[in-house]
């Protein structure tokens, strides 16, 4: 069956747009207007609404009536309750992957766990960072975990990415040994050790959110706690 060529060139936006507001070229509160986005690619606004709405379920952006689109900004409470989400969920996602990883998951593991120690640029270490983990999860056979961790990974990120830019600046590679102690609990085998592991690295992450939080430019009207 041929795909409809609107729901084509909507996903099509989506995905840009998705791929903006992950890598920080969207700010959270920050406007998207339409008519420019439109007017940029060329493109009518029927698909540039759907992709908006896409995103919305993805849990991007935000659409009010008379007010347009705008990256969803979390509140500090927000971001509060997407970490405790994160380290009760995640441990779960990774108990049922664990026991079926190959060889070659373990051989991809080490390899991104490689890279990310030597890496020094933060667009690649928060990438690497999401490649990581998900390779850990990536035999489970929980669709709706998955999905609620990748929603709230989505969500976060920008938040991390402020956070990490700190912690990177000051030298701080705590993420480096987390990783380790993660991937030699997983390649022993020791499930509830390595939920532990994570468990904690998630949990440091959120304190390390809230303690930087007076250096990152606060957006007002969403009460958050925004990237600069």
């Amino acid at each position: 069956m041929t795909a409809n060529p609107s729901s084509v060139a909507s996903q099509r936006i989506a995905d840009i747009l998705a791929e903006r507001i992950l890598a920080g070229d969207l700010a959270p509160g920050a406007r998207i207007k339409q008519d420019e986005l439109a007017e940029e690619l060329d493109i009518s606004r029927i698909p540039v609404r759907d992709a908006l709405r896409m995103l919305e379920a993805r849990g991007l952006v935000v659409m009010r009536p008379n007010a347009g689109a705008r990256v969803t900004a979390l509140t500090t409470r927000d971001l509060e309750v997407s970490f405790e989400i994160r380290a009760r969920v995640e441990p779960l996602l990774l108990a049922e992957s664990v026991p079926g990883l190959t060889e070659g998951d373990i051989a991809d593991l080490s390899a991104t766990m490689a890279r990310i120690e030597r890496a020094t640029d933060l667009d690649e270490t928060i990438a690497l960072g999401r490649e990581f983990h998900w390779i850990t999860y990536r035999r489970h056979d929980t669709p709706l975990l998955a999905q609620i961790v990748e929603r709230v990974w989505d969500t976060t990120q920008s938040y991390r990415r402020a956070y990490m830019k700190l912690s990177l600046g000051q030298g701080n590679r705590t993420h480096d040994v987390e990783h380790r102690l993660l991937y030699d609990a997983i390649c022993r085998g020791e499930i509830e050790t390595a939920q532990s592991v994570l468990s904690m690295h998630i949990r440091r992450t959120s304190l390390g959110l809230q303690r930087y939080a007076h250096l990152l430019s606060a957006a007002p009207e969403a009460r958050a706690v925004p990237p600069e």
